[in-house]
């Protein structure tokens, strides 16, 4: 079936009704998602504003807008200075969480706040609340106008904002913290919905911390507060992000220290068995129409052959469906639980199914013509300095390596992007000569400090001469578990020497399977192309054994050298990403 008409099949058409759109709408590790909306005028359409969370990576907070809710142009962060946001040694899953995004009209200003976790254990529950905090912008277009923050007193984390619409424009701080009086018996985690009036000028906290939701499973959070005549809501992700995630809402008449109103039920619940799974943490919008919207976080894992769901290598991502409301509650997705196929109202083309339906075609090429990096790029942490540059070898990206290697707790010379197919491939050239043993250079597959996929040069003494060859890193399903091929040995059993400093470096994502290899680029060898090596996502995607897994996994280029800088510089070209490899999925099954 032809392309185009498979497209009209899967989005519908103006004579299908209802229209339907592809979930998720943001894909890759996009999770927690905030709205907000910027009313339309005479001259230009309402406009939609929405962040996601970042956790360890840098720079933190991105921020998308659309027109549509389908199609979202990605344009900048709001963290992205070492005075809004420092993460030097945070463990996997810390960072910034859960932010909430609102713009007042009034002020014609967005806040958005948020919360830095630095220690973060759950296994032995030595954590350290955050103290949050906002930052304001007038300008959401150019991320470098986004301010310094305004840090509250209260401890928590998953922050919101609410101007109280009865109340002066009261505003109130929601977060979630530990019960202060729990039972010390309790096998529960207890944190619960607390919620102050502040100044929101200063931070300053103007009345003592309330409960306003603690829930049967021991986790309330992602809390967000909403006014619409004649009730207050209150919007709750409980269970926890993993299977048990699921969205509350509570309604009250008399403001928001409650009596809430419950109806006794998860407004859904999408289980462990279904095709998209671990729903939740939902903002809840009015698009300027008068009708009503939802987005969340959930996450679309694969199967391995025997049906078993995998653990999903592409981390928690955005969804949309709408909402209605019936005799003053929301209905979410018309009652029905999520699936990726989704009702909408209008019939609008997906721009990123579009892209996603050509086998093969390079879908991104990174720009290498300007003084910096183009969106899309993170750094694990926050970098002391920076590892790169576009100008110093015109047509480059040269990365100057630092001592911090990929499994270090600080930031190594490592620049990042998501992962957002099952079926994808991340390509690079690299020109790199190492001058010195332990010198290393190449691009990865990463998911945390320990676990990740790398390939590329680097260099070993032989009967003490330095010599380049090929290395490979393979993940073993195991925290800090790798099987190292340092150096390689090619198919005659001899050390794999590089004839030349040029390879071709290649990570192929297929389901849940990865390949990673390299090609010389000027001449070949006897010994024929470096054998390449497979994983799994069951090999990668691992719980560390400090933190949590609330990433997904991204592709890079890296530089470093053995607790010191390298010297010389990692110089990568034609760098793309491709939908699909453009060689197995030619027989591969489309999952997705």
């Amino acid at each position: 079936m032809p392309a185009s008409h498979w497209w009209k099949i899967l989005l519908g058409n103006k004579s299908a009704s209802p229209p339907t759109f592809q979930n998720p709408i943001i894909r890759g590790f996009n999770p927690d998602p905030t709205v907000c909306v910027v009313p339309g005028t005479a001259q230009e359409p309402t406009r939609f504003f929405l962040s996601t969370s970042t956790f360890e990576y840098t720079p933190s907070c991105p921020i998308y807008t659309s027109t549509d809710l389908l199609n979202w142009k990605f344009i900048g962060h709001a963290l992205t200075r070492h005075s809004q946001i420092d993460l030097r040694t945070v463990e996997p899953g810390a960072g910034s969480w859960a932010s909430t995004l609102r713009y007042r009209a009034s002020e014609k200003r967005f806040y958005l706040t948020t919360g830095v976790f630095h220690r973060y254990r759950p296994a032995t529950d030595e954590r350290i609340f955050p103290r949050g905090f906002y930052v304001w912008t007038d300008n959401i277009l150019d991320d470098s106008t986004w301010s310094d923050p305004v840090y509250f007193d209260n401890p928590g984390f998953d922050q919101d904002l609410f101007w109280d619409p009865n109340d002066n424009h009261a505003v109130y701080l929601s977060t979630t913290v530990r019960v202060a009086e729990r039972d010390p018996a309790s096998k529960l985690k207890d944190f619960a919905i607390h919620i102050s009036k502040v100044d929101v000028k200063t931070g300053r906290t103007l009345t003592a911390p309330k409960v306003i939701r603690q829930s049967e499973f021991g986790v309330a959070e992602g809390s967000h507060i909403l006014y619409k005549a004649p009730y207050y809501y209150l919007f709750v992700a409980e269970g926890g992000t993993e299977a048990g995630h699921q969205e509350w809402v509570f309604r009250s008449t008399q403001g928001v220290y409650g009596p809430w109103e419950s109806q006794g039920k998860p407004l859904w619940y999408n289980g462990p068995d279904e095709e998209v799974q671990r729903t939740g943490h939902a903002d809840v919008f009015e698009d300027g129409k008068g009708r009503w919207w939802a987005v969340f976080l959930g996450v679309r894992p694969g199967r391995d052959v025997g049906g078993k769901w995998l653990e999903p290598q592409l981390g928690r991502e955005t969804f949309l469906v709408t909402v209605e409301w019936v005799d003053g509650w929301p209905v979410f997705n018309d009652g029905e639980n999520v699936r990726l196929v989704t009702k909408g109202r209008d019939a609008v083309v997906q721009e990123i199914e579009e892209k996603r339906m050509g086998k093969g075609e390079v879908k991104w090429t990174a720009d290498l013509s300007g003084k910096d990096l183009e969106l899309g790029w993170y750094q694990k942490n926050t970098p002391l300095k920076k590892c790169y540059s576009l100008t110093e070898r015109p047509g480059y990206l040269r990365v100057w390596g630092n001592c911090y290697n990929l499994s270090s707790p600080e930031a190594p010379a490592m620049l990042l992007r998501k992962q957002t197919e099952y079926h994808e491939s991340f390509h690079a050239a690299l020109n790199f000569d190492p001058s010195k043993a332990g010198y290393e250079a190449g691009i990865v597959v990463y998911w945390s400090p320990f676990s990740y996929a790398a390939i590329g040069i680097g260099a070993v003494k032989i009967d003490g001469k330095t010599t380049p060859t090929i290395v490979c890193r393979k993940p073993q399903g195991r925290a800090g578990a790798f099987q190292d091929s340092t150096p390689l040995l090619d198919k005659r059993g001899k050390l794999f020497l590089l004839e030349n400093d040029s390879l071709k470096l290649c990570a192929e994502a297929c389901n849940g399977t990865y390949r990673m290899y390299a090609k010389h680029l000027k001449h070949h060898s006897d010994a024929g192309d470096a054998e390449s090596f497979t994983f799994t996502s069951e090999e990668l995607a691992i719980t560390p054994p400090v933190g949590m897994s609330f990433t997904g996994a991204m592709f890079g280029v890296y530089a470093f050298g053995s607790w010191e800088p390298v010297l010389v510089p990692a110089d990568f070209s034609d760098v793309h990403v491709r939908e699909g490899t453009g060689r197995e999925l030619d027989n591969a099954e489309w999952i997705w």
